[in-house]
């Protein structure tokens, strides 16, 4: 058996172009040049070729009992790179989301309030002690926590599209260069808002009905009660909305929160509390801009509501709460963004550089174990 290994040796040649042809003579006009100083056709080819041979399987090389055992990081290596994000994702996920339920159920009554007021005849506007004291009151303590299930459900799904999906798309807008612009992370953050969005709407349209309309207590209640009533399209009430709105929240984001860190020096990017730093600047920002249709499109999930598209939405709430009203709840919502966006962003960056040291940790034992199977190799010959 041939034991000799190819080794793959490279220099930069100036002036090379990366290029891929799928048509037969498509490299012929790319790269056959005439040359008037020639002295014999006059013609000359100016283009590099390479091919690499696919990597063998490397079995004999894996870790051993032992030595999984001495260096447990590397079984996370062996976990294949997109479910450890999407376990991080889901898991940071849920805890911020239950961490926060209580302030989430505050803002979503302090933003449909208005409208619900006006078919009960009570009073249009609500404060946020009050929706706490109201809440508290009525549901006691597990009302803070109603609806909380649902989201949980969806941010597990919401999660893995949303941060699969900007690696994604971060890739598609790379330029020639391999360079991502600010654009490009702007559209990538836009369409994996608007992915994830799209993927998980009507679990949130079921959690918004679940918090706020009162007599159910499951959401296979509301899901079979709105299916019978309202048809299937109310599963997607403010779906416009909801995707003008987290195209740009996320959006700026992600974009904010990428650029803010590698504007850092190095020695700070990879520490925690710089994560969640940049989390809550990035957070910050982004709730300010995109609040208003948060709003719009919370009142146009609402049964009865008034409102069919974003146009009538935002007069209608102008003139009934005032400019104040498309910003109403917008207090607990900030203050559930900080935790909210610094335990899922800071998670997903804490794994992506456990990942990236698990697969050093791996490829030093592989190389050991090439190593030694090298020198034992030598010493039988």
């Amino acid at each position: 058996m041939d034991k000799t290994r190819a080794t793959l040796v490279w220099r930069d040649i100036p002036g090379l172009e990366e290029t891929s042809f799928t048509e037969p003579d498509q490299w012929r006009k790319k790269w056959f040049i005439q040359n008037s100083n020639s002295s014999r056709s006059g013609s000359r080819y100016e283009f590099a070729c390479i091919s690499v041979a696919e990597k063998r399987e490397e079995k004999e090389f894996s870790p051993t009992s032992a030595q999984l055992v001495k260096h447990p990081l590397v079984f996370v290596a062996l976990v294949p790179k997109d479910a450890a994000l999407f376990a991080a994702g889901a898991i940071a996920g849920a805890a911020a989301k239950t961490v926060t339920a209580p302030l989430d159920r505050i803002k979503l009554l302090m933003q449909t309030h208005g409208l619900r007021a006006g078919q009960e005849g009570a009073k249009k506007a609500i404060g946020f002690i009050e929706a706490f004291t109201l809440i508290g009151k009525e549901e006691g303590i597990k009302g803070y926590w109603k609806g909380n299930l649902p989201q949980v459900i969806r941010i597990i799904p919401y999660s893995a599209a949303q941060l699969f999906a900007y690696e994604t798309y971060k890739k598609l807008f790379r330029g020639k260069d391999g360079d991502l612009s600010v654009i490009g992370r702007l559209a990538a953050g836009a369409c994996a808002g608007m992915t994830s969005t799209f993927v998980t709407y009507p679990l949130d349209v079921l959690r918004l009905r679940l918090a706020v309309e009162p007599g159910y207590k499951t959401m296979s209640e509301v899901a079979l009660n709105m299916l019978r009533e309202e048809g299937v399209a109310s599963f997607y009430n403010g779906l416009g909305p909801s995707l003008i709105g987290i195209a740009p929240y996320i959006a700026v984001n992600f974009c904010v929160f990428d650029l803010v860190k590698k504007a850092l020096p190095e020695k700070y990017q990879n520490r925690t509390e710089t994560s969640m730093a940049t989390a809550l600047i990035s957070a910050t920002i982004a709730t300010l801009t995109c609040y208003p249709l948060d709003t719009v499109r919370r009142q146009m999930q609402m049964r009865g509501t008034p409102y069919k598209t974003i146009f009538d939405a935002i007069p209608g709430i102008v003139a009934r709460d005032g400019w104040l009203g498309l910003y109403r709840g917008f207090v607990p919502n900030a203050l559930k963004t900080l935790p909210n966006s610094s335990i899922r962003l800071t998670t997903f960056d804490s794994v992506k550089r456990l990942i990236t040291a698990s697969e050093k940790e791996l490829q030093k034992i592989m190389e050991e174990n090439r190593k030694k199977r090298d020198q034992t190799g030598n010493c039988t010959l």
